[in-house]
């Protein structure tokens, strides 16, 4: 009888390879982001954490061993749900690792676009000494975390040090620490005139696909500033683009685009009211670690005692 095999498409210190393979001594362990070390075990891979592009084809034809699939990002949206439903392959996603980074780049942003620090930074190219009329502040102030995970979590906790109300959207409308007032996705359009920060944290559904379009951005305050680390998709770029040149909106920071890279023709480059990042939010120097020991390790010993993998898992009906 061959080997169970787990593949691990990414490169690990040792100390993680042995705390997995204190799980699974009898396995066959194969990790490396080098595809050639894998890919002709990818057909007996009962266990695969990170996806590749090689891996398509396997799932696509239904020519696998896999049972379960841990994901190396908290959106699942680019795997090919439909195709893992059918088969019986369970998915769980790194939902959590990205709260510290993101919501540090959340306030990055928005204190950047309150204090001005991205026309500074221009100024400071061409040795430009202006006061670009910089007045506001963030103290105090009301944002609206729409969609209310682990990221949002942490996003509310750090507005209270700012003293900032914080209204909150999530599914289910459950209450959260830290959010002054949660509404339903239903309630959308009440919660954004509220907000002088509008931070979306939405992972692509069907259900927010496009959520975010001309009609949203006419109900914001034209002092107010959009935050996207979610999904591009989320939002009808060209309507956000008319909303940021015509003034509704103050401003937007943006991680995340409807396609990426971004054009190099697209406005959102040159517009001054805008930050743009390569969707580089969740980038942190402890991701692996957080992926394999705060996920992987947990679900696979659950996984290795006949257990259903539990942190994480995926709802393929929600889509995350």
């Amino acid at each position: 009888m061959s080997k169970r095999t787990c593949i691990v498409t990414h490169d690990l210190e040792q100390s993680q390879v042995k705390k997995i393979k204190v799980i699974i001594p009898d396995w066959e362990l194969i990790t490396g982001k080098n595809s050639e070390k894998w890919l002709n075990h990818v057909k007996e891979a009962e266990v695969i954490a990170g996806w590749k592009k090689e891996l398509k084809d396997y799932v696509q034809e239904g020519n696998t061993n896999l049972r379960w699939f841990q994901s190396w990002s908290a959106g699942v949206d680019s795997l090919p749900l439909e195709k893992m439903e059918s088969q019986g392959i369970q998915i769980t996603s790194a939902n959590g690792v990205h709260a510290n980074p993101i919501s540090e780049t959340i306030f990055a942003l928005m204190l950047a676009l309150t204090r001005k620090i991205h026309t500074y930074i221009k100024n400071q190219q061409s040795k430009t000494w202006h006061h670009a009329g910089m007045k506001l502040e963030i103290h105090h102030k009301t944002i609206g975390i729409i969609g209310v995970g682990a990221i949002g979590k942490e996003t509310a906790k750090i507005a209270k040090a700012f003293g900032m109300k914080v209204l909150g959207v999530r599914h289910s409308g459950k209450p959260e620490e830290y959010v002054d007032e949660m509404y339903t996705s239903s309630q959308l359009q009440h919660v954004l005139p509220q907000c002088d920060y509008v931070a979306v944290t939405l992972p692509l559904t069907q259900e927010t696909r496009n959520l975010f379009s001309a009609e949203h951005f006419s109900l914001m305050k034209d002092s107010a500033f959009f935050i996207n680390i979610g999904r591009g998709e989320v939002v009808v770029e060209k309507d956000l683009i008319a909303a940021l040149q015509n003034g509704q909106i103050a401003g937007a920071g943006l991680d995340v685009f409807e396609n990426e890279p971004l054009e190099e023709d697209s406005p959102l480059w040159d517009l001054e009211n805008v930050i743009v990042t390569p969707h580089t939010a969740g980038s942190t120097e402890h991701y692996n670690q957080r992926v394999i020991e705060d996920i992987f390790i947990p679900n696979l010993k659950s996984y290795v005692n006949g257990e259903t993998p539990a942190i994480n898992l995926v709802d393929f009906k929600k889509g995350y």
